[in-house]
């Protein structure tokens, strides 16, 4: 460890003199100064310092906005929040539902350059894939309470963010989703984040059955932050390098403009096993992707009059991300001399990503007899391009004598486009002793989702190795008009008894009609008790790319693919048109403080999810043949003899109904050791099971499930994940020493063997646990001037790994480590500098 800190500290040391020579300084973000290097949950933790109050740029008070910080949001139950609820200027400690914040410097005190990684060690709640590999690996998702990320709704400032194009393909818990990349939005840019756990859909529409995430972005009219990040993994690979850098400006008084942008570059990590034909580690398919990403975004606000601000923002983000499949040995190209000249030891198939991300909102806010009102519209767009790389058609060499060795394989086009009214008002009347807040709106929203063909060479004769290109049989656009309206009113029921009511009715012009509603009560027995629970339904609506996806990933012996559920291979198999998943939550919890400044809450909730939408009827061997050719697929030669174990396909379909119960907790408590300093001790826990209550069939009466799939659905995501250590800082801030540990639970699958009796079977898996496991974060941060501060840390210190994988459960001898679950990492340890500035 000593050694790969020295490399880094010299790596960052050679960054950083060549940024003071150049006019790209350190780039940084806001929170840096001081950082506590791992702060406490956010979701418990109370601030040291005193909540900052917020105040609006302007010179007078304004009712017309809501206020906007001049610095950063307080973390704790002090912060007001505006998720989960309809009312102005609610705490978190007063919310009616279970509400994390997670503060700017909370994320950069993690030591991890990008958003997601940053949430995952903060939030028990919260997982992420444990690796990945193929086009899903370029994609970074989240998941709360062990559903799938296409389950969390995401908001940036309160709007609905459009979600990524490039769907998640690849076999696992998150198959089929489109999230949204948080990644790309600049973490310069992020105030806080306020994640509510409970299902949200009455309030905010489709996708928000597991909950909601927030992301706030920074409002100042002021100052100038600055940060780089370099790290390194205990493998000496998987090098990292984030530069952020954010400031605002003061518009005459009356409004703001705050711009920031990201940079950051990770290398390949290589964590395959020997493969089983070289017996060497040639294969490079198990790791973390190379990937550098360009963001920035821009927030404004202007008070036109004392009553109404305009308010506009723009984010763009630009990925390149490359992806290694199995290595091809050099005996398949000894048919053609030419080509094995070029690949004298093979190949390794890479498949290459260009994205290009962005989002434009716009909109008018104030307020009008009482009424507080917003106005807005909000217009997003993601454009992957997926090439080929360092690859070969061997069909199209034989017919013409040559081949390209990159091709322009597929591309995706994701467009959403919203216009909303919202509208609130407090009513105090004579016949009712408490204020009423009613709230209400309306919204349309378009949606869009284009899939382009890839060029002739990728589609034609046997395709690209590795990463075939899209067919036009298979390529087209497809759009959705969704219109809606909601009512929210709350009040209270007795001067510590407070009810929210609120209900929603939306209309897809595919799917139909959903209506949802929602119950929430919190009673307080004293300021250090109180209850709360929640009664709702939720729904989500099948994405365009759930409806209309299809592809096929080749092997060296093997291929699969996905076919469009309203595709002439799928209907002739038993598919049918999918429906809008749907739920019912429960949620319950207590809010309580057993001694001074121990503040502890307790929620339980129960989610049962219907008509789940996952890959199902499996299709194999010479029936899958059909299909696939059937849409226009473009196999290898020889494929029409694969065995089932060789070659299958399936469709997206509503498949089982499931139960998700859970248990999340968390307590922070306060030590002053005078003039020692003092520290801030949190802990965090999550409980979490979900099981299989119905599995549905296909038309033809055929289960649409096997085991591996119910294991990916049921016990793919760790039964419980905690969190807790604390942070000391000295008496005079010039220090702070952080130390927490996580504990990631059991995750179980169902593995395919790949040797024995039971090589390549649909019905016969191995059963295997990823057992527990128990990993440390520390860091030590040094604030040298009032404006400059220095961190040095590591995520998973000891370097812990998830358990290995038996060597005949693995293709080709590679994947040591199972990619296809939510626990630990693959990585390893993690190790890093921060220099941070503001000013």
């Amino acid at each position: 460890m000593v050694k790969v800190l020295t490399q880094l500290s010299l790596r960052h040391l050679t960054l950083l003199g060549t940024s003071l020579l150049g006019s790209t300084f350190l780039l940084v973000t806001s929170e840096s100064r001081a950082a506590t290097p791992q702060p406490a949950p956010a979701h418990s933790a109370p601030s040291a310092h005193k909540p900052v109050r917020a105040t609006p740029v302007t010179r007078k008070a304004k009712p017309a906005q809501t206020p906007r910080p001049e610095t950063e949001v307080a973390g704790g139950t002090e912060a007001v929040v505006v998720t989960g609820t309809r009312e102005f200027g609610k705490k978190a400690r007063d919310s009616i539902a279970p509400v994390d914040i997670v503060t700017n410097r909370q994320l950069t005190g993690t030591g991890q350059p990008t958003l997601r990684d940053s949430l995952a060690l903060l939030l028990p709640s919260l997982t992420v894939p444990t690796g990945g590999f193929d086009a899903g690996a370029l994609t970074d998702s989240i998941s709360l309470r062990g559903l799938n990320p296409n389950e969390t709704l995401v908001l940036v400032d309160g709007k609905r963010r459009h979600t990524t194009a490039n769907i998640y393909a690849d076999g696992g818990p998150a198959q089929g989703s489109t999230p949204v990349d948080i990644d790309m939005i600049p973490m310069a840019m992020i105030d806080h984040i306020e994640v509510l756990r409970d299902g949200a859909s009455a309030q905010y529409g489709s996708d928000a059955i597991a909950g909601v995430v927030n992301i706030i972005l920074k409002k100042q009219n002021h100052g100038l932050t600055m940060r780089s990040n370099t790290g390194i993994t205990s493998e000496g690979d998987g090098f990292q390098q984030g530069v952020f850098i954010d400031g605002g400006l003061n518009l005459n008084n009356r409004g703001f403009v705050h711009i920031g942008g990201d940079f950051v570059h990770q290398d390949h990590t290589f964590r395959s096993g020997n493969d089983n034909r070289t017996h060497t580690d040639v294969n490079q398919l198990l790791g973390q992707p190379e990937q550098t990403r360009e963001s920035v975004a821009v927030n404004a606000g202007y008070d036109i009059t004392d009553n109404v601000q305009a308010y506009a923002g723009a984010t763009y983000a630009h990925r390149h991300a490359e992806s290694y499949q199995n290595y091809r040995l050099p005996s398949s190209l000894a048919k053609y001399p030419g080509y094995a000249a070029i690949y004298p030891y093979g190949y390794s198939p890479i498949e290459a990503l260009e994205e290009d991300d962005y989002e434009l909102t716009a909109g008018l806010k104030g307020t009008l007899a009482g009424w507080h009102w917003d106005v807005s519209s909000v217009f997003g767009r993601d454009y992957d391009a997926v090439n080929a790389e360092s690859t070969t058609n061997v069909g199209l060499y034989t017919a013409t004598g040559e081949t390209p060795t990159s091709f322009a394989a597929q591309s995706f086009n994701n467009t959403q486009w919203t216009n909303s009214v919202d509208l609130s008002r407090k009513f105090h009347t004579s016949f009712w002793p408490y204020a009423i807040n009613v709230a209400g709106g309306a919204s349309y929203r378009y949606e869009a989702y284009a899939i382009g063909t890839g060029s002739p060479a990728s589609y034609n004769y046997s395709s690209s190795d590795g990463f075939p290109g899209t067919n036009p049989a298979n390529a087209g656009k497809w759009s959705r008009d969704v219109a809606a309206g909601y009512l929210d009113i709350s009040t209270n029921l007795m001067k510590h008894w407070q009810v929210d009511l609120a209900g929603r009715v939306e209309h897809y012009t595919d799917v139909g009609n959903t209506k949802t509603g929602k119950v929430s009560t919190r009673y307080d027995f004293s300021p250090r008790f109180a209850i709360r629970g929640t009664f709702s339904n939720g729904f989500h609506a099948p994405t365009l790319a759930q409806e209309h996806y299809s592809a096929l990933s080749v092997s060296p012996t093997a291929a699969s693919g996905i076919i469009a559920a309203n595709s002439l291979g799928a209907l002739a198999n038993g598919a049918s048109a999918l429906k809008s998943e749907s739920s019912t939550s429960a949620e319950g919890g207590i809010i309580v403080e057993p001694v001074k400044k121990l503040h502890v809450t307790v929620d339980v909730y129960q989610i049962d999810l219907r008509d789940r939408i996952m890959p199902g009827g499996s299709i194999y061997g010479s029936q899958a043949h059909s299909a696939l050719e059937m849409d226009g697929f473009n196999l290898p030669p020889g494929s029409e003899n694969w065995t089932g174990s060789q070659l299958a396909t399936h469709w997206f379909a509503n498949v089982a109904n499931t139960r998700t119960q859970g248990l999340d907790l968390t307590a922070t408590y306060p030590t002053n050791f005078g003039r020692y300093g003092h520290a801030d001790w949190d802990v965090a826990i999550n409980l979490n099971r979900t099981r299989l209550r119905h599995q549905a069939t296909s038309t033809t009466g055929a289960p649409l499930l096997t085991a591996q799939y119910i294991a990916y659905i049921t016990t793919a995501y760790p039964r419980s994940k905690i969190i807790f250590g604390g942070t000391w800082h000295s008496a005079r801030n010039k220090w702070a020493v952080s130390v927490h540990e996580i504990r990631y639970g059991e995750t179980t699958s169902q593995l395919t063997y790949y040797t024995g009796p039971y090589t390549y079977s649909t019905s016969h898996y191995l059963e295997f646990q990823n057992v527990p496991k128990w990993t440390t974060n520390a860091s030590v941060t040094y604030n040298i001037s009032p404006k400059w501060s220095a961190t040095i840390g590591g995520n998973n210190i000891f370097a812990k790994f998830p358990s290995v994988v038996p060597e005949g459960n693995r293709y080709l001898g590679v994947p040591k480590y199972y990619m296809s679950t939510s626990q630990l990492g693959m990585n390893g340890g993690y190790y890093y500098l921060d220099v941070s500035a503001r000013f």
